[in-house]
């Protein structure tokens, strides 16, 4: 092991491994090897193995008008949703991924929080390559805006984390009204020379060279000219965005570009907090009936949810 990479065995707990062998007896460390097709199947196998069900008192209802979603609500919540609504976009690397993938955790959020949530089903690469998902993500919050014009948490993991503050970049100026944005381990497009980028490159679950293909298949080229609408962290302007709560995993390439976030809208005067988890993995929320550290990041995450929807600030500065 190269002395400045990371040692897993001090740093992931028992529990985390079991969860990385169990993804992986489903979604091996392999898999981009494999035809986009393949990549597909074997990763919505794997998300139905890890589904929880719905806890009670949970609906949803599917729609494909303008960008297809699927509408979250608990029955006995008729307050709480006129505070706010949730929009979320899912993971897996703008490739994988849909409606289903993040089903269960659409619901448990929608319970946890009281809020409505709508989970959007953008477009995937490398049929649809960038701007298409962030398009789809645009409209998608439109969507929601002008259906109940109640103010809205975007909220997203790993490739919908990106989409959320894109969408937030985006939206600054615009008379939607964005009650905050809750980012979890997401890829904001970080220089990957450098940081956790090197640190974590072998990380287990995601590789600096498996986030150098996502990008690749997103843009059509590994040598794209990214903009704020692909990578947040290249924006120039960071000011008026929105309260923002970030969650990284600590053993991620990806973990510094919460932290550097954090920073450009701390400096640019607006309300960030970033949390980095110690000893979790990119995916883990799929661990959070199983880790107790993925359960108590889970409940930080719904709890932060809560508070941008009570236009709450509970953070010290960090």
């Amino acid at each position: 092991m190269n002395q400045d990479q990371a040692n897993y065995a001090l740093l992931i707990d028992r529990q985390t491994q079991q969860f990385i062998r169990h993804t992986q007896s489903w979604y091996p460390p392999d898999a981009t090897e494999l035809s986009v097709a393949e990549q597909r199947r074997i990763y919505d196998a794997m998300c139905r193995e890890f589904h929880a069900g719905y806890p009670p008192g949970i609906s949803s209802s599917d729609d494909d008008q303008l960008v297809a979603s699927r509408h979250y609500r608990l029955a006995s919540s008729n307050l709480r949703r006129e505070l706010a609504q949730i929009v979320y976009f899912h993971g897996g690397g703008f490739v994988v991924g849909g409606l289903e993938s993040h089903d269960d955790v659409c619901a448990e959020i929608c319970k946890a929080t009281g809020f409505d949530v709508t989970a959007i089903d953008y477009r995937l690469c490398p049929e649809h390559p960038h701007p298409a998902a962030f398009q789809d993500a645009l409209a998608g919050v439109r969507k929601v805006w002008q259906a109940h014009q109640i103010p809205i948490i975007v909220c997203g993991d790993s490739a919908g984390g990106n989409l959320a503050a894109a969408v937030s970049h985006r939206l600054r100026a615009d008379s939607i009204c964005l009650a905050g944005q809750v980012l979890i381990y997401p890829g904001l497009g970080g220089d990957n020379r450098c940081g956790s980028y090197l640190t974590h490159a072998s990380a287990p679950m995601l590789t600096s060279a498996e986030v150098a293909y996502y990008s690749a298949i997103r843009h059509g080229s590994p040598h794209a000219r990214e903009d704020a609408s692909s990578a947040p962290l290249q924006d120039t302007d960071f000011s008026q965005l929105p309260p923002t709560v970030i969650f990284s995993a600590e053993c991620d390439p990806l973990a510094d570009d919460g932290r550097h976030y954090r920073d450009k809208l701390q400096q640019a005067g607006c309300q960030a907090v970033w949390f980095n988890e110690a000893g979790l993995v990119h995916g883990y929320l799929r661990a959070r009936h199983s880790v107790e550290r993925a359960e108590s990041s889970f409940h930080r995450i719904t709890d932060a949810i809560n508070a941008l929807g009570e236009k709450r600030w509970p953070y010290s500065a960090q």
